[in-house]
């Protein structure tokens, strides 16, 4: 209970007292779109970063060398908890932006630092405002933005047996031509989702597979990269569970 007091309080407290900061962020954007996006970045990064100080979480990061410094990418993982975001948001070298459900875009000052962090709100329910968001996510990486998307569409309540990824999913990075970074997370349920609403200790271990360059592949596996991307990201996963929590 006192692990999730302290991250529930930290986060709001930041959302209350950075409102002057994103005022002044509106008014300065136009006349220094790169600083202020960089600086929204860092801003969101160091409170996700207390976040997980707060709830006790020990990381271990693998293959982040595989990550490109220069160039904007598609980020695709599995999903059993918040906490991925949480993580893989403070893991990003540049600025990124996460698609996530359109329900988020109501939860007041939270929606504004979303904006901010270049997230794309996705509507499940509609096929027409989905492919919208699809788009909205394919320009943002064409402008140098890399994008955070998980394919099974929601958290995975059996961790161990991945949903299946949305081929829709794929569009960004065949579109943008920008590489697929897979990142596979292991045991970030154990944080919240196992025992909510408490947080606890836990170990997570997340992997970064190298860079997947759509325009490389053989026709019939660009026809079914969910599957391909799921089976790389499943092969990872039980290697990981195996060396780390068995």
């Amino acid at each position: 209970m006192i692990r999730t007091i302290l991250v529930l309080g930290a986060i709001i407290l930041f959302l209350i007292l950075t409102i002057p900061v994103l005022i002044v962020f509106h008014f300065l954007h136009g006349k220094y779109p790169e600083k202020i996006d960089l600086i929204s970045l860092r801003m969101i990064q160091w409170i996700l970063r207390v976040a997980l100080f707060l709830s006790g979480t020990k990381l271990t990061v693998l293959g982040e060398e595989n990550v490109p410094k220069d160039r904007p990418v598609v980020y695709i993982g599995n999903h059993t908890s918040y906490y991925d975001v949480v993580i893989g948001y403070t893991r990003v070298p540049g600025p990124t932006g996460f698609v996530t459900k359109d329900s988020m875009s109501k939860i007041p000052l939270l929606n504004l630092w979303m904006l901010r962090g270049k997230c794309v709100f996705l509507n499940r329910d509609n096929v027409k405002e989905g492919l919208k968001s699809i788009l909205a996510a394919i320009a943002e990486v064409k402008e140098g933005i890399s994008i955070y998307i998980f394919p099974e569409g929601t958290r995975n309540k059996t961790p161990d047996t991945f949903m299946d990824f949305k081929e829709g999913s794929f569009k960004i990075p065949e579109k943008s031509g920008a590489p697929i970074i897979p990142v596979t997370f292991v045991n970030s349920h154990a944080i919240y989702e196992d025992h909510k609403p408490f947080i606890r200790r836990a170990h997570v271990v997340v992997e970064y597979g190298k860079p997947i360059y759509m325009d490389t592949l053989d026709k019939e596996t660009k026809k079914h990269m969910g599957t391909y991307v799921s089976g790389l990201l499943h092969e990872t996963y039980e290697k990981n569970k195996a060396a780390y929590f068995s």
